[in-house]
């Protein structure tokens, strides 16, 4: 009896610890799988997926991605597990599930992988928390690469959205419920407007280099009546990498441009990107958005995936929250009463951007500074991937400790496709002076592979040196691209950002309106800064995150619109006064 007591403590306290964790952290923590491409790998092996749907089904979220050989799903949001499976029948291709359509119908999920050929079958499963699989219909005779199946439960109808070019629109056509086939019937639905919309020209700067820019990664969402059409532009390998979205009353046709756009946009900050996404509600009937975020290192398809939260305003405006959107964020069970459109930043500040470090080595040029410079696309590796090999950082004073990310780099690594069965192993020490040291956190016996590992700590620690030390790699060598650090500094945060000035050609005059540059007086206490967007002052959804300078230059206005813009800075501290809102005509 004695036994069976000390058992039920010990997993009470287990689900009492988990219980107790709200929040996560951008990009998400998934074991995600390595490129499948031998084309794509040819500076090296990595991790990638992109092109991500989540569904609500059965008050359990399905998560869908490309080429991984199966599926995630969770109860909160935060505990991903994978179903391994394979969807397709032959080895005619070397990827599983390219650009996934998943979607609810009644009783079942429904899933359908991208296509110009009539040889991808469409599957059904009532039970998808198991490989429990079966063919709904043998071919989708329509063909669609980059598809998206939207269910109207009001009138029992469905509806197929798809594209993915640079010269064609996003396509759309009612599929039968009962046959799961279109009658041919197919109508544009979104075509690009560079021209107007300078977030959709195409290039890391919106110049347009070399090609123009991709329509793609169609999503549909129903709210209060309306028909939210969202596509993503201009290309998966910028850091400008967008959802925008157009609107109409009926599911095929008058479709317009919503006058906040893009709504889901990262240029800026540690993770950038937030294109090709999809749009879901939780268990609370709170919105959220998961998207694509690049690295683009090794290859231009080196990606990860993030969740932002989102939402519909008093007008029916759609909008994704990004602010602060690669730090700490409440999870949906701890996010109930809060507004959504003003974000969900758990107020813990990065305590380490670009403090000193040391490292047990390094290889070549892959120096320690860019484990902790807040770019996702550089990293530090060490020599070998053995046990003993160390990261350490320097906080420069005693500070509150609440979270702890480690994103891994791939150095050397060896594998290609899914990878089933490996795990990191690793762990933290704190010291206030280097000196003596204490664990703060200890995955010495983790069986799980986190690549983009978050630990949010049970109580608060206080230390100004953190250590790493690597136990145990899945393969390759020891390599970190962010070893960041959240909570609070014990110091001031910084003043009020002066003499912002949005700088944009004269509408009554010849110039490019589609770019405007910002700058403002750089701040000596500050880390870097937010700046806030949108067409009205009441309406500021979008967001970008600049480290380290003091000016930016935002290529992606609309042509023909006036903007609005509000600055704060932002340190290991906190976060200043925002700045008065300045209008650009």
């Amino acid at each position: 009896m004695q036994k069976y007591l000390l058992s039920l403590m010990l997993l009470l306290g287990i689900f009492n610890l988990k219980a107790q964790q709200k929040t996560f952290c951008n990009p998400i923590n998934i074991d995600y799988g390595y490129t499948p491409f031998e084309v794509f790998s040819k500076q090296g092996k990595h991790r990638a997926t992109a092109d991500p749907v989540i569904v609500n089904f059965k008050n359990k979220l399905f998560l869908f991605s490309t080429n991984q050989e199966g599926y995630w799903y969770s109860d909160d949001m935060l505990d991903w597990k994978f179903v391994h499976r394979k969807f397709l029948r032959d080895n005619k291709y070397t990827h599983d599930l390219n650009a996934p359509a998943v979607w609810a119908m009644k009783d079942t999920l429904y899933v359908f992988g991208s296509t110009w050929e009539q040889d991808f079958p469409i599957w059904k499963s009532t039970n998808p928390t198991k490989d429990d699989w079966k063919i709904a219909v043998d071919t989708l005779k329509v063909g669609a690469w980059d598809p998206a199946f939207h269910y109207d439960e009001d009138k029992n109808k469905l509806y197929l959205y798809w594209g993915s070019s640079n010269e064609w629109p996003l396509l759309g056509t009612e599929v039968k419920v009962n046959t799961l086939q279109s009658e041919g019937f197919v109508k544009p639905i979104v075509r690009l407007k560079p021209e107007d919309h300078g977030w959709e020209r195409f290039g890391e700067y919106n110049d347009n280099v070399f090609l123009q820019p991709f329509v793609e990664g169609a999503w549909m969402t129903k709210h209060n009546g309306k028909y939210y059409m969202q596509y993503g532009a201009p290309a998966t390998e910028f850091s400008g990498y967008s959802d925008g979205v157009y609107v109409s009353k009926s599911p095929l046709e008058g479709f317009e441009y919503q006058q906040h756009n893009p709504f889901s946009y990262k240029p800026g900050g540690f993770a950038r990107g937030a294109g090709h996404g999809a749009t879901f509600e939780d268990n609370y009937k709170n919105w959220w958005h998961i998207s694509t975020i690049f690295i683009s290192t090794k290859n231009n398809f080196e990606r990860r995936l993030g969740i932002w939260p989102a939402g519909f305003d008093k007008d029916d405006v759609m909008y994704c929250n990004t602010a602060y959107g690669d730090y700490p964020t409440y999870l949906p069970q701890y996010a109930q009463g809060k507004d959504f459109s003003k974000g969900l930043f758990a107020g813990w500040m990065l305590l380490n951007y670009n403090k000193p470090v040391q490292v047990s080595s390094t290889l070549g040029g892959y120096h320690s500074n860019y484990a902790v410079d807040e770019d996702i696309k550089t990293y530090w590796s060490a020599k070998t991937g053995n046990s003993g090999e160390w990261f350490q950082t320097d906080l420069g004073e005693v500070s509150t400790i609440n979270a702890i990310q480690i994103n891994y780099a791939d150095q050397d690594v060896e594998f290609m496709g899914k990878t089933l069965g490996k795990m990191h192993q690793y762990k933290i020490y704190g010291s206030n002076d280097g000196k003596k040291w204490n664990v703060i956190v200890d995955k010495s016996k983790n069986t799980k592979d986190v690549p983009h590992d978050y630990i949010e700590l049970e109580k608060p620690a206080k230390a100004r040196f953190l250590k790493m030390e690597n136990l145990k790699m899945p393969t390759g060598k020891f390599a970190l691209s962010g070893f960041r650090v959240f909570g609070k500094g014990a110091g001031a945060v910084p003043g009020k950002v002066q003499n912002f000035v949005p700088l944009r050609s004269d509408p009554k005059k010849y110039g490019e309106r589609r770019s405007i540059w910002m700058k403002w007086q750089q701040n000596s206490d500050a880390d870097g800064y937010v700046i806030y967007w949108g067409k009205s002052p009441e309406k500021l959804y979008g967001s970008i995150m600049v480290y380290g300078k003091n000016e930016y230059f935002f290529t992606g206005a609309d042509r023909t619109d006036a903007y609005y813009f509000q600055i704060e800075a932002f340190n290991a501290n906190g976060v200043s006064e925002k700045s008065e809102i300045f209008k650009s005509e």
